[in-house]
């Protein structure tokens, strides 16, 4: 099938030709066409199969029949979505084939200046992308207007739920008009979440690509089972093969991101991060160099997992074992996009091992456990004080042998001292939402000792 088969705009067909698509996906072939219909749908696939495009062109030829010229005014599209970069990915999207139609587009997210967002809903901007928290806040202060709208889109709407913006969605829905088409679409959408779309849609047809579960078939899955103080030296390990040449590590929190980071960094591998702490600059910085190959390594927390669009990424390596099973699946999705291949690696300690398991029942499989090849597991890395939990009645009291006032770290690749991942407490990680929400822990310089002072 061709997308000239599907009764689209021809100025959309024009552009999709000259983004070089010929075919359609099996999301957007199956899509496009109850969309086109006026159709409410939830459209299921997984990770990396055109889910963007499959909203995005029939919107976008619905519209075009009623923008004429240009100069109507009123927004008649808003599409929701959960993170910051995921909404960049959709405005990206949504340029590119409606280059050709008079639209005028713009994006709202919190992180950077709300002046230009508050003019372009102000003006009445015809297709708005925005994330559910900036967005409920310009539209408590009345700088919105919805009256026109026509078209909603609920994207990764389980990781909005997920989040805590369902709150928001509820108070954003309210204000629009009853009669609208709605489309919700995800990769994972668990039954619980399902339900809920019935609040939001009016009879929606189901269009469902594979396995609810599956994360896409050309992705190699392998489990490499280490000590959590044995992860940054495999890390190190692992690149050392050239055939990863652009990968994407995961970590649970920011601050252990940044550790990660700058281990890499001593040991002169390129390396840039992604979190809620970066600003919107430096995080868009991040994806461009990671792009355009001058990074080697990006390490991201799960803010990116489901935002990240980038070709050839080549390995997807989970530093952190997620703790959710629907993020692991948008985590590998980052590789092996469009039918490409790739690999995704995680590193399971014995904390994981519940994880991992849960993880087997939701996607219906066993995942390869792998040795890593000259590696040597029998290795100690002692821990530093930073590792050590604090308690007050502790303070000034000497707890078990007595401690020496210094410690020693073992040397990296690059020279420096190298903490261990530590066992520190971890907070939950489901707090990633928009703007940040993670908890930050104030970094130290390697090898530097917190000492304990009586008051």
């Amino acid at each position: 099938m061709s997308f000239s088969a599907l009764g689209l705009d021809p100025k959309i067909l024009q552009a999709v030709k000259e983004a070089g698509y010929t075919e359609p996906t099996p999301i957007q072939a199956a899509a496009i066409p109850p969309i086109l219909a006026g159709q409410d749908l939830i459209g299921i696939a997984q990770t990396g199969t055109g889910k963007t495009a499959a909203f995005t062109l029939p919107m976008l030829t619905r519209l075009a029949a009623v923008l004429g010229d240009g100069r109507q005014r009123g927004t008649r599209a808003l599409v929701l979505a959960p993170t910051r970069e995921l909404a960049l990915q959709i405005d990206e999207n949504v340029r590119a084939y409606g280059k050709h139609l008079p639209l005028r587009v713009a994006t709202v997210f919190g992180g950077v200046g709300e002046t230009p967002q508050i003019n372009a809903l102000r003006a009445g901007t015809h297709l708005i992308i925005a994330c559910p928290g900036r967005l409920m806040d310009l539209m408590q202060r009345r700088y919105a207007d919805f009256s026109q709208l026509q078209y909603l889109v609920l994207d990764e709407a389980d990781r909005m739920l997920d989040m805590g913006f369902l709150p928001s969605i509820r108070q954003i829905v309210r204000a629009l008009p009853q009669k609208r088409q709605t489309l919700l679409f995800s990769a994972t959408l668990s039954r619980e979440i399902e339900t809920l779309t019935h609040e939001f849609q009016h009879t929606p047809k189901l269009v469902q690509i594979g396995r609810r579960a599956n994360p896409a078939e050309t992705v190699t899955q392998l489990v490499y089972e280490v000590p959590k103080s044995l992860k940054p030296a495999l890390l190190l390990h692992l690149l050392k093969d050239p055939a990863m040449d652009m990968v994407l590590v995961f970590s649970r929190m920011k601050h252990a991101a940044d550790r990660v980071a700058r281990n890499l960094e001593s040991a002169g591998i390129r390396t840039a991060t992604l979190h809620s702490n970066r600003s919107q600059n430096q995080r868009l910085r991040a994806l461009k160099d990671f792009k355009d190959g001058i990074v080697r390594v990006l390490v991201a927390t799960d803010i990116a997992a489901r935002g990240i669009d980038v070709d050839g990424i080549s390995h997807v390596v989970n530093y952190d074992f997620p703790m959710h099973a629907e993020d692991y699946v948008h985590r590998i999705g980052r590789t092996g996009r469009a039918h490409a291949v790739g690999d995704a690696i995680s590193f399971v300690t014995q904390e994981d091992q519940s994880e991992l398991r849960a993880l087997e029942r939701f996607i219906g499989r066993g995942i390869v456990r792998k040795k890593a090849e000259g590696f040597n597991y029998a290795a100690v890395v002692p821990q530093v004080a930073e590792d050590r939990p604090r308690h007050p009645q502790h303070r000034g009291q000497q707890r078990g042998p007595q401690r020496p006032q210094h410690t020693s770290s073992r040397p990296s690749q690059g020279g420096r001292t190298q903490p261990s991942s530590g066992s520190r407490p971890q907070p939950p990680a489901s707090g990633n939402r928009e703007g940040g929400n993670e908890r930050h822990f104030p970094s130290r310089p390697s090898g530097q000792v917190r000492r304990f002072r009586p008051h």
